[in-house]
């Protein structure tokens, strides 16, 4: 593993196979050259050595935890100034649906009238008034705006960042801004008609054409010279902990008109604001938050950002350049993952995967390749079709890229070298299929083994140990494993084979096999003596940026440098 620094970021980077670490003093570029050498980075900053884990983000919040006077605060506010800031918060959102509702009759399909009638006006200034009481009563006493709005003829698309929380959309009302969202919102009663008001960019999941139809929406709204109002859109796709930006979906970026980025930052002393797919739930988070004397937010507008010639060719090239924009703005490190690596990373599964893992590495370069890991799934039994008449055999380089139907790239020559442990230019493509395999299910543990059982196995279904060490090794990524105790355990018989029917009574009976046979030494030293969360910025969420995400602890195995 080789470290070397970067010159300064440029406005224009190029792209790289390498995995680009950066923060406000220094940017460094980690090669990442073989599946057992992708464990950690060591990376120098400000003099300093971290070890990053390959996932550089975790989006879930930590458990809640208060101490004694900030319990008691909590428990004195949900008997007095909860219920009322709740009764407040409701009675203003009745208030403002009258006028949406009125509003909506009058709304007719096809482009807005321009330029507004002076109802519409009237109706904007009044429902930007009651959002702001309404946000007023549930404490958010201080908004503070920096920086100038655009108009939408300057910028039609406005990407916000970081989205943590359902509380942005205080962005959203207080600049009636056009946002995506789902189809089905707009049949809640009376929310479906506050959102309806705004215009938004409905996509349904019932539809799969809904994708290409809403980049198409927002392309042609985006080039009407203003017409629209201007879309508002997160372009990380999910909501984070605010420590870092993950990888921007190219939504916002296609249609290659000028954004303008607007950054979003809570400065409070406890932060209950963030909301994230794990961790406190939405009733909790507001329970929380109502319960604050008071929350802080503050909106900046940055400049607007015009695209070059290239970067319009390039959505993912505009993208990746504005995020690095908003970065700095924010003071905070950016990050190649996104947020299905942490979907994958945190699955839910008997093979939950390890803190070493290199999957999510190559479920990056999946991507990179232009391959779909969500749209490969139907392909796995003709894939593991293939690798199965193989016979076992190794692949090279170009026979690899005949395999998948993509042409010899750099990219590919790193995914290579994932499963070419030895080095001698030969892989063997089943353990491609095992870890596509884990990356398009992740939950689906068996799923992933019987796949991997037919293609190993011989025509009885039988493997051995080695057989199934080379299966978990792939389907966990890591580069070492010893599974001599959980074979001797599945095989109780001595035959020194076992079928995936075997396989499948033992997960029954031992559902927590894994832990128990694959990694015993990590759950139970680690279980006895866990090191207490360390003091937190905002006393809430435990900060799991790029540099401190996994800084001090043990993986599950230690892997092949």
């Amino acid at each position: 593993m080789s470290v070397e620094p970067l010159p300064a970021p440029t406005r224009r980077p190029s792209h790289s196979s390498s995995l680009e670490v950066c923060d406000s003093q220094t940017t460094l570029r980690v090669h990442l050259p073989s599946w057992g050498a992708c464990l950690q980075r060591v990376v120098a900053c400000d003099g300093r050595s971290r070890v990053l884990s390959l996932l550089a983000v975790k989006l879930g919040n930590p458990t809640v935890l208060l101490g004694a006077r900030k319990s008691r605060h909590v428990v004195l506010m949900s008997l007095t100034l909860f219920p009322l800031r709740l009764l407040l918060v409701v009675a203003t959102m009745l208030l403002a649906w009258p006028f949406t509702f009125l509003a909506s009759l009058r709304c007719v399909d096809g482009d807005p009238e321009q330029p507004p009638a002076a109802w519409r006006k009237v109706v904007d200034f009044l429902l930007k008034a009651i959002m702001r009481t309404m946000w007023f009563s549930g404490g958010f006493h201080w908004v503070v705006m920096k920086g100038q709005q655009a108009s939408p003829s300057e910028a039609a698309i406005l990407t916000l960042a970081p989205h943590s929380s359902y509380f942005d959309a205080i962005a959203v009302t207080l600049t009636m801004s056009s946002i995506v969202m789902k189809a089905e919102s707009r049949d809640i009663p009376i929310w479906g008609t506050l959102i309806k008001y705004i215009r938004p960019v409905f996509v349904s999941r019932s539809d799969q054409d809904s994708r290409r139809k809403t980049v198409e929406e927002i392309r042609r709204r985006a080039q009407s010279n203003g017409k629209w109002p201007q879309i508002m859109i997160f372009p990380e796709g999910t909501c984070t902990n605010r420590t870092c930006l993950i990888t921007f979906k190219p939504g916002a970026f296609i249609p290659g008109v000028p954004v303008q980025p607007v950054v979003l930052r809570y400065p409070n002393e406890l932060d209950t604001i963030t909301w994230t797919w794990q961790g406190p739930g939405a009733l909790e988070t507001l329970w929380l938050t109502l319960c604050q004397f008071h929350n802080r937010v503050e909106i900046e507008f940055l400049p607007v950002y015009s695209p070059s010639e290239e970067e319009k060719k390039d959505p993912a090239l505009y993208a990746s350049n504005v995020r690095r924009v908003m970065a700095e703005a924010l003071g905070i490190s950016v990050t190649d993952y996104t947020f299905e690596d942490c979907q994958l990373a945190l699955a839910e599964g008997q093979l939950r995967l390890p803190a070493d893992t290199c999957l999510l590495e190559f479920a990056r370069l999946v991507r990179r390749l232009g391959l779909k890991p969500e749209a490969l799934e139907k392909d796995l039994a003709r894939y593991s079709e293939s690798a199965r008449t193989h016979g076992g055999g190794r692949m090279s380089l170009p026979e690899f890229a005949e395999y998948l139907g993509v042409p010899v790239s750099d990219t590919l020559e790193d995914m290579f070298s994932l499963f070419d442990e030895s080095g001698e230019g030969r892989m063997d493509p089943r353990e491609y299929v095992v870890a596509l395999s884990v990356v398009c299910r992740p939950a689906r543990t068996l799923d992933t083994i019987q796949l991997a059982f037919k293609m190993y196995g011989s025509r009885d279904g039988h493997i051995d140990e080695a057989s199934l060490s080379s299966i978990l090794k792939t389907a966990l990524g890591v580069a070492e494993l010893s599974v001599t105790n959980l074979f001797q355990a599945i095989d109780q018989e001595g035959t020194g084979q076992i079928t995936f029917a075997d396989f499948c009574s033992f997960a029954e009976m031992f559902p927590n096999f894994a832990e128990e046979y694959l990694y015993p030494k990590q759950t139970h030293s680690d279980g006895s003596a866990q090191t207490p969360l360390a003091p937190t910025p905002n006393g809430f969420c435990t900060d799991f940026s790029p540099e401190n995400s996994d800084f001090g602890r043990k993986p599950f195995r230690e892997k092949l440098d």
